[in-house]
């Protein structure tokens, strides 16, 4: 590769020197401007305003417009004799992180080729340097008659060098974005994040310029003679632009394209009707966001659901065991209470045996209590005071059954 500049780097006290070969070429489509009555190619002269003469390349130099219009020609010795540091060296001014410099700022783009053998040595310095910090250096120099900034960073086993603008250089973003406000739903979001995990990684080596393909067929096709005027007719028909009317059913269907070319399978969204393409879509989202919460927490809401349910279980049988103990207190307060009233009509022994049973009642249904006590847990003073009641009354009428006999 030819060499468009020679200097050096000024690295501290390190200088290294260099050739700047250029690392981009364009293969963009090119077009010559012709008379379209005869075919005659329509080229530029350079002429003279003064002498209305075409001017050799030699005897063209560079002049210099003063503010009062006065024009002042300057030779390349007068440039090279201009005491700018600059002028044959990259001068580095610092070393920053990589992600601090914007792509905005960059222009064009070079490698940076060591020039002989004593360049090597500071070359890989450098290079290495640079490996290892993970940043890259920001400097000055003077090429093609301006002085630019310039970024140095490791490109495979290379330097490479980008131009970079001048801060003032980069125009305002006032009065570029939208004004109105704008308000986006979540759905619509989780739906874009969708499309790009969809879409997935890119694959450089698939892009290439389908535009200058284009044109080489066509230049073709008119070269042999065919008529062109009708495809190019019946293309721009089916390119037209239509209003977008529903985001969310546009991004479904790019996401189920997305899908479908990715061998992944379609349908859903895409194959239903524009009726229910919103629906479609709000449910489409309610499950992917759904499998997106479930691949953050990693399982968590997996191992925490049978957690819940035994809880809920728990809860249940001990509102139950409370229900059970409350009714059991009471039936045994009534029967408690209507025992006293009625007459003994029974021999002494059957009062004793009925007695005994009573009192056997009464024990059965106070452990019944205390288990019911244990395995509920603690119970509103409520539930405690009628239990105590129960065992008292039950004492009493045993007493009083064990005296009358």
């Amino acid at each position: 590769m030819r060499s468009i500049w020679k200097g050096s780097i000024s690295f501290g006290l390190v200088s290294i020197p260099i050739k700047v070969v250029s690392a981009t070429e364009s293969h963009s489509v090119s077009f010559h401007q012709v008379h379209t009555t005869d075919g005659g190619r329509i080229r530029y002269r350079k002429v003279c305003e003064l002498e209305e003469l075409e001017v050799p390349r030699e005897e063209i130099g560079k002049g210099f417009e003063t503010g009062d219009g006065t024009t002042v020609q300057l030779t390349d010795s007068d440039l090279a004799a201009l005491p700018l540091p600059t002028a044959k060296t990259v001068e580095i001014l610092g070393f920053v992180p990589a992600e601090d410099v914007d792509p905005i700022q960059l222009d064009r783009s070079y490698y940076l080729a060591g020039d002989g053998r004593s360049a090597t040595k500071p070359y890989a310095l450098l290079r290495e340097a640079l490996k290892r910090s993970g940043k890259v250096a920001v400097g000055k120099l003077a090429m093609r008659g301006r002085e630019s900034l310039g970024l140095l960073r490791v490109y495979e086993n290379v330097l490479a060098l980008h131009t970079m603008l001048w801060p003032e250089e980069i125009r305002s973003v006032s009065g570029v974005a939208p004004e109105e406000d704008v308000t986006i739903r979540e759905a619509e979001l989780d739906l874009a994040d969708t499309l790009m995990e969809t879409l997935g990684e890119l694959d450089w080596s698939e892009l290439h310029d389908e535009y200058r393909e284009a044109v080489e067929q066509l230049v073709s096709a008119k070269a042999e003679g065919v008529d062109t005027a009708a495809a190019g007719k019946e293309a721009a028909a089916a390119s037209g632009k239509g209003q977008v009317v529903d985001l969310m059913a546009v991004l479904e269907s790019s996401v189920q394209a997305a899908r479908q070319s990715r061998g992944e399978g379609g349908g859903g969204a895409a194959a239903a009707g524009a009726g229910g393409a919103a629906e479609d879509s709000d449910a489409t989202v309610h499950e992917l966001s759904r499998q997106r919460g479930a691949k953050k927490t990693g399982g968590k809401a997996a191992a925490k659901a049978p957690a819940k349910r035994a809880a809920a279980k728990t809860a249940k049988t001990s509102g139950g065991k409370k229900t059970a103990t409350r009714t059991t207190a009471r039936t045994t307060a009534k029967a408690t209470a209507g025992t006293p009233g009625k007459k003994a009509t029974a021999k002494p022994a059957a009062k004793t045996t009925s007695a005994g049973k009573k009192t056997a009642g009464a024990k059965k249904t106070a452990a019944k209590t205390a288990a019911a006590k244990k395995t509920a847990g603690a119970r509103k003073p409520a539930a405690k005071t009628a239990a105590k009641t129960t065992a008292k009354t039950a004492a009493k009428k045993t007493a009083r059954t064990r005296k009358s006999a």
